[in-house]
């Protein structure tokens, strides 16, 4: 890669806040870092994710670097979230005054950071723009939206990217069609990953010895509602009876089901819990599953990349490309549903899918080039 325009590297605060973040970012820092003549590349973790083993683990794991910031935001509701970061973040623009300001996915940190950036007039670059559930429910969705409404350079995953973008009035040359980080990441790690026997042995009195299946469950909609909650454990443990679950809970699932007394129906020996997976072990789980059952996002995508059949306990998705050419099926909480989907895919063994364009481990690559012929733009536009 060349230098800048300006004869010196381009200078970007990297920003991210939570788990799925970490995944988006390994692959762009492992760029960046190996081409310092290009970039200079300083990393913010927000502390948006509050738990710092789990934090250290993933780090750890996915070699990303320590970050140069750590805010410590923490935990709280949105808003007390939103503002603290961006009452932190605000501080380390002054002090760094970077070329720009480059946030990933859709979290509360995403949004926080870029507003900051864009009022003191730092360019902001969004890596996974134009995804769109048209839920605005969903906290993500409203992160996503607004976030890319105020970025000056939009990276997309899929090509419904665009389309979302350009409908909402995004201008063509802001948009680039690069892939996505997270398969990076996949790939890069899929001969790392930890092979399921060696977690699953340690789960006592779980057999899996005819196969099993891969449960994900967090999100606030399906997790906050007890009604909700108990439907979609009672429809999990009946469909356990056919095909085993490893079921890594989330600590907000745990208290969730705890403080609507439904303990009873995830302690079966058809239901392995574990406490949550790392990354690798994650991978090597999911890689053996015979299908995944989730309301994870990125899940939807891995699975699909993995060749994985995904059933998505949504009634919605953001990545629809995942079904379109993928190998998930969205079909929210609805038991016949889940059974019915649940049951074909151990027939047939579900879509054969496909892995969708430029999903090939160099989204990263691609990224840093466009930031380059970006930069360049601006600086002769400037000169």
């Amino acid at each position: 890669m060349k230098k800048t325009a300006s004869n010196r590297p381009l200078q970007i605060v990297c920003v991210v806040g939570a788990r799925p973040n970490f995944m988006k970012i390994a692959p762009l820092m492992r760029v960046f870092r190996a081409e310092p003549q290009s970039f200079q590349a300083y990393l913010v973790h927000t502390g948006q994710h509050y738990d710092e083993a789990m934090k250290d683990a993933f780090f750890r794991e996915l070699q990303i670097p320590e970050p140069d910031v750590d805010l410590g935001v923490g935990s709280g509701s949105h808003a007390q979230q939103t503002a603290e970061i961006m009452r932190r973040f605000e501080p380390i623009l002054d002090d760094l005054a970077p070329d720009a300001v480059l946030v990933v996915g859709d979290v509360n940190s995403t949004i926080a950071c870029a507003l900051v950036a864009t009022k003191k007039g730092i360019p902001v670059v969004h890596v996974e723009s134009g995804l769109r559930s048209y839920d605005r429910q969903m906290p993500e969705e409203i992160n996503r939206v607004l976030t890319d409404q105020i970025s000056d350079l939009l990276f997309t995953t899929e090509p419904d990217g665009e389309s979302n973008l350009l409908r909402e009035g995004v201008a063509q040359e802001r948009i680039r069609f690069v892939g996505n980080v997270m398969i990076d990441t996949l790939l890069a790690n899929r001969d790392r990953a930890v092979p399921a026997k060696d977690t699953l042995q340690s789960m006592q009195g779980f057999d899996t010895s005819s196969g099993f299946g891969l449960l994900t469950l967090h999100r606030p909609s399906n997790v906050d509602n007890p009604a909700i909650l108990r439907r979609l454990l009672e429809t999990l443990a009946e469909v356990s009876q056919c095909l085993p679950l490893v079921f890594p809970m989330h600590p907000r699932t745990r208290q969730r089901v705890q403080e609507a007394g439904l303990d009873s129906l995830v302690q079966s020996s058809r239901i392995g819990v574990t406490e949550p997976l790392g990354y690798l072990r994650l991978v090597g789980v999911m890689s053996a599953a015979k299908l995944v059952l989730t309301d994870s996002g990125g899940l939807q995508e891995e699975t699909t990349a993995l060749g994985v059949p995904c059933i998505t306990l949504r009634e919605n998705t953001e990545r629809p490309i995942t079904v379109e050419q993928g190998t998930n099926t969205v079909v929210g909480t609805d038991p016949t549903k889940i059974r019915t989907c649940f049951d074909d895919i151990l027939v047939t063994g579900g879509k054969a899918g496909r892995v969708p364009p430029l999903w090939d481990g160099q989204a990263a690559k691609r990224i840093a080039q466009a930031l380059l012929e970006w930069s360049d733009t601006r600086a002769r536009a400037a000169a």
